[in-house]
């Protein structure tokens, strides 16, 4: 099955962790939360599937372009 890599969208620490590996998503379903400049940016599906890795865990910085999360779709 073809897998997505999701990238951050800004630079930030990563706020909080929604899902977890193996876990189902939808379309537009949040994953995690990056902090930046005192704003939290969720990290959205872009489509439906399965988490299959998530690359940072909750207080980790990441940068804008990072890849952070692997869904199989």
């Amino acid at each position: 099955m073809p897998k997505v890599k999701l990238l951050s969208d800004v630079t930030g620490s990563v706020w909080k962790v929604l899902k977890a590996v193996g876990q189902t998503v939808d379309t537009d379903e949040p994953i995690l939360l990056v902090e930046s400049m005192k704003m939290e940016i969720p990290l959205v599906s872009e489509k439906p599937g399965k988490i299959t890795s998530i690359a940072v865990s909750e207080g980790d910085a990441v940068v804008e372009g990072q890849a952070i999360v692997e869904i199989e779709i």
